[in-house]
């Protein structure tokens, strides 16, 4: 309720009299704590609304002013309210009870406590085809100036927020825009080098192909009025036919009889020009002139704008594309498709970015990120760090150890930004994927039989965060490993691709689920489905995607034989071999022995880490003859040799427990290597009955 002793002099209801002392006429008043809103009985009448069927609130007023002019008012009152001002003014179109529409003259005196907060509003509402004391002849008049008044009003506001020059132009070719100002055609020009481009035309389709391009030097309206920078009014056809005979081949089938072309300056420069056609005869008067000459200059201001938002953006666009892998390239063993799309904000970028890198041995790595901000600035960054996490895992540092430095580098940028970031490493030939994750979005997984489901990612922080105390040795981004299966499909993405205006992430989430889930199985075709999902516009974020397949025909898991390789230094990698040796044992039908055989498997990688000096090989198979044969593969020409260890040794015992375990070993030289091996046999599971 409103707090009434702030103002003691001025009453509720504010009497006619105060009304008129304020806005020269009357009369409601709109209480802004409370809601409450009067009216007294010339603006009910004026708006056509009986007493009992207006509840005393703004909302009472919705049956009688069109959405759109609803929203318009609603603007300039909040504009005026904000900025401190102490009027407004609007013409608004009421609707009245038989459906016609009239044009309303609304008024209002903003009242402000002491501290400049707006708690009241007192004016008039008056019915804009009437002036008191006119005189009735010059009323028509009056009423279309006013007419024309409220539609440059209402065309300069819609075209304050365009931003690309489609905007502007959807806006002239929109009848409900420029209609009322009584033309019948509106067309509109832009400055392109030498040459007028014919960018928009509406309503009557005076718009030919022939005249699309025109020359500014020509002799066309249009092009008179980019050249000498002032407007040309013609008043009649004969001023059409004598004045532009050139034009006047287009004109002549229409209903034209008069016509306004106006430069469109910014700046001091021409840039473009708006054409206006009439049924009417007539020249133009000057306070006609003077509306029209504003509405020139609103739509020049807006096209400007919007022009130099389309070059920002497009300028921005492309250094952040060429931050970009120019090309993806092709890796055997998979299908993998990317997708980027910006928001389109002026020169607001984001950075996001993705890369694929071919790491040989049947491996890739594939990454997704964004940094932080959307400038430029953010688009430079993400390309240094794109480059430099590619260099470390190029290198061969391991997924965890080469996320931890880009994050140290980043910090060392000092650029007070930091970044979220996925790196997958696949070895395509097992099926074996080591990921990390540094505060992104979990990654989604669709297996072979349709499938779906979010990768519970182990996580560490961002990039560019100062480092949390560690424990042991790890680098801070621990990796958590899987098996992507022949025809299983992996899905990276940045959060602008599930970011939804006024949802929390989860709804975006499940839509991305349920289109992965449902979506086609061809890569190329999935991702352009996933994009649809925010459309055009990329939502209020930039996007990045990819999308990896492994080849091949979808099997149960453990269908085909394992190859792992095995680095050293890393710790994790004979881990990850003993989880899949145990794995493909028990698919093979050989639970009963995966203890033996993961150790006589670790025993060889252990030999082949601890006595060479490079990476080893790790391969598992089913033989023809139904055995289960383990091999580990390195570079070493050196061939073990089984030794007798004493009560104390704390090594030497490798190959005898092989040979204890294993059904059969052997060594097998290779060039400038060695291939040791183990075999099981497997008892075949017994037939079900019948």
């Amino acid at each position: 309720m409103a707090q009434w002793g702030r103002n003691p002099e001025v009453d509720w209801p504010a009497r006619p009299d105060t009304s008129l002392a304020l806005n020269r006429m009357g009369t409601f008043d709109w209480d802004l704590d409370s809601g409450r809103m009067f009216l007294d009985p010339t603006a009910l009448e004026v708006i056509d609304l009986r007493p009992d069927e207006f509840d005393g609130t703004t909302a009472g007023l919705r049956p009688r002013i069109p959405p759109a002019d609803e929203a318009r008012l609603a603007a300039r009152v909040a504009q005026a309210l904000d900025d401190g001002h102490s009027h407004y003014g609007a013409y608004v179109r009421g609707r009245r009870r038989d459906g016609t529409l009239a044009w309303l003259h609304i008024q209002g005196h903003i009242m402000r406590d002491p501290g400049g907060r707006p708690y009241r509003v007192i004016g008039i509402l008056r019915d804009a085809a009437h002036d008191p004391g006119e005189p009735a002849a010059a009323g028509e008049r009056a009423e279309g100036r006013r007419r024309m008044t409220g539609v440059v009003e209402r065309t300069t506001a819609i075209l304050a927020h365009a931003r690309t020059v489609n905007d502007v132009t959807d806006v002239l070719k929109d009848p409900e825009a420029l209609g009322h100002l009584g033309a019948v055609s509106v067309m509109l020009g832009v400055v392109d080098g030498g040459r007028i481009h014919l960018v928009a035309e509406g309503q009557l389709g005076s718009y030919v192909p022939e005249i699309e391009y025109t020359r500014i030097d020509a002799q066309f309206p249009m092009s008179e009025a980019v050249r000498t920078m002032q407007p040309v009014y013609l008043a009649s056809r004969e001023e059409f036919q004598l004045g532009y005979p050139q034009l006047w081949p287009y004109i002549e089938p229409l209903s034209v009889r008069s016509g306004v072309y106006l430069p469109l300056i910014a700046q001091g420069r021409p840039i473009g020009a708006l054409g206006l056609l009439y049924t009417r005869d007539g020249d133009f008067t000057a306070e006609e002139r003077n509306l029209l000459m504003a509405l020139g200059s609103g739509i020049a201001q807006s096209l400007q704008r919007a022009m130099l938002f389309e070059q920002e953006h497009d300028l921005a666009e492309g250094l952040q594309r060429a931050m970009l892998p120019r090309r993806i390239p092709d890796v055997p063993g998979a299908l993998i498709a990317v997708r980027y799309r910006s928001a389109r904000m002026g020169r607001d970028i984001g950075g996001d970015w993705y890369d694929v890198i071919p790491l040989g041995e049947g491996r890739v790595g594939v990454m997704i990120g964004d940094v932080e901000g959307h400038d430029t600035d953010a688009a430079a960054v993400m390309g240094q760090l794109r480059i430099v996490l590619r260099a470390y895992v190029v290198e061969g540092h391991t997924p965890g150890t080469a996320m931890a430095r880009a994050s140290a580098f980043l910090r060392e940028l000092q650029t007070e930004r930091f970044a979220t970031c996925t790196y997958a490493e696949v070895d395509l030939t097992s099926g074996m994927l080591r990921m990390v994750r540094a505060g992104h979005l979990d990654p989604v997984v669709r297996r072979g039989d349709g499938s779906c489901h979010r990768v519970q990612a182990a996580g560490g922080l961002p990039l560019g965060l100062p480092p949390r105390e560690q424990s042991g040795t790890g680098s801070g981004y621990p990796v958590t490993s899987l098996e992507l299966h022949p025809g299983d499909t992996l899905v990276l993405c940045t959060d602008g691709l599930i970011e939804r205006p006024g949802a929390d992430p989860d709804t975006g989430m499940r839509e991305l689920m349920d289109a992965v889930r449902g979506g086609p199985v061809d890569v190329e075709e999935l991702a352009d489905v996933l994009c649809d999902l925010v459309g055009d516009s990329g939502g209020g974020d930039d996007m990045a995607l990819l999308v990896l397949r492994r080849r091949g025909t979808p099997t149960g898991r453990g269908g085909g034989p394992l190859h792992h390789r095995l680095d050293p230094g890393d710790p994790e990698g004979p881990a990850m071999a003993r989880h899949l040796i145990r794995a493909a044992a028990a698919a093979w039908g050989a639970r009963d022995r995966a203890d033996e055989i993961e150790l006589a498997a670790d025993e060889l990688m252990t030999n082949a880490l601890v006595h060479t000096d490079g990476p080893a090989e790790l391969g598992m198979r089913l033989t023809a003859q139904g055995r289960i044969r383990i091999e580990v593969e390195d570079s070493s020409s050196a061939l073990p040799r089984r030794r007798e260890a004493g009560d104390w040794a704390v090594s030497g015992r490798g190959l005898l427990l092989v040979e204890q375990l294993a059904d059969a070993w052997g060594v097998e030289p290779r060039g400038g290597g060695k291939r040791v091996w183990c075999e099981f046999a497997v008892t075949a599971p017994e037939p079900a009955a019948g």
